[in-house]
């Protein structure tokens, strides 16, 4: 079926060449600009954004201390009230000791850039803003590779090197295969052994991973993080079209006047099977795209949640 042969449907961007040894000095370079680029945006203000909207396990007590006109009355210690003849508080400090897990989509398809950035570049670039914002803020940072298996499995800590490490791995990852996010997703989920904020960086072209989002959403705060270009949205409605399929390197010839109307229903459907689970299961949804800065977005993000949570 068409739809099936081209439901990763894509104009490929070209992949690098393999290095001979070593590191190659372009990856290095790109690695250095997105820690470069994401260090500048946490120092503007991402740190503290992500501090208030991504909490830790709770409150410990801290001190206790003569009592303040504006103090909530309900942190009066009357042990210490009754025992002084005066009114005293307790002080509590926030316990975080908070792990963010970034499980990020590596699989043939997020090569695809139309735009001036791939789908690749961009999902490393926000992952590792958001870890520099966790390290920032002392939490440990992990991460996970996935196709249609675990690639690789990075054990959280709290070092900047963990950051870069995730980069070049997001980065250097060969530029081809499938996506099976169920079973990668289930396969990592079995490696993490504490709560974590999750991060699921992917484009979902193809791909609803109702299985693995329910395990994930049943023990760890869940995010979606969909990257999407604008050759993931539409089949150009021209004449003969060659595309090719990002992930299992198939190409064919398609009349695109007939299958822009299809591919646009199959992927309108697939959205909506995506937002309809995640609504379901209490998940929040980022939609970043490859043709619009996520800056913007990314805010726009923290102070919906921020709000959430204040009601």
């Amino acid at each position: 079926m068409l739809a099936d042969l081209f439901a990763r449907f894509v104009r490929p961007a070209p992949a690098p060449p393999p290095a001979r040894t070593g590191v190659p000095a372009d990856l290095m370079a790109r690695v250095r600009r997105i820690e470069i680029t994401t260090k500048r945006l946490v120092d503007q203000g991402v740190a503290g954004s992500y501090h208030s909207v991504f909490k830790g396990r709770g409150m410990e007590f801290s001190e206790v201390r003569p009592y303040q006109p504006g103090d909530d009355v309900r942190a009066i210690d009357w042990k210490r009230t009754a025992r002084m003849g005066q009114p005293f508080v307790k002080q509590f400090v926030e316990e975080r000791d908070l792990t963010v897990f970034f499980a990020v989509d590596v699989s043939g398809s997020l090569r695809v850039g139309s735009r001036a950035v791939a789908k690749r570049e961009l999902a490393a670039e926000v992952s590792a803003l958001l870890a520099f914002a966790a390290l920032r803020n002392h939490d440990r940072v992990g991460a996970a590779l996935l196709t249609d298996r675990l690639e690789r499995f990075l054990a959280p800590e709290r070092r900047r090197n963990q950051v870069l490490r995730l980069v070049h791995e997001i980065l250097a990852r060969p530029a081809r295969g499938a996506t099976d996010l169920d079973r990668a997703l289930g396969a990592a989920l079995g490696s993490l052994h504490q709560r974590a904020v999750l991060f699921l960086v992917s484009d979902f072209v193809g791909q609803v991973p109702e299985n693995a989002l329910k395990k994930a959403a049943a023990r760890h705060d869940v995010v979606v993080l969909e990257i999407s270009d604008p050759r993931d949205l539409e089949i150009p409605r021209v004449g003969p079209v060659v595309l090719e399929d990002a992930e299992s390197g198939r190409i064919a010839l398609v009349d695109g006047r007939r299958a822009a109307t299809a591919e646009a229903e199959r992927v309108r459907g697939e959205r909506e099977r995506l937002e309809a689970l995640l609504a379901r299961l209490g998940v929040d949804r980022l939609r970043l795209r490859t043709d619009r800065p996520y800056f913007p977005e990314l805010l726009a993000f923290f102070e919906r949640r921020e709000r959430r949570r204040r009601r």
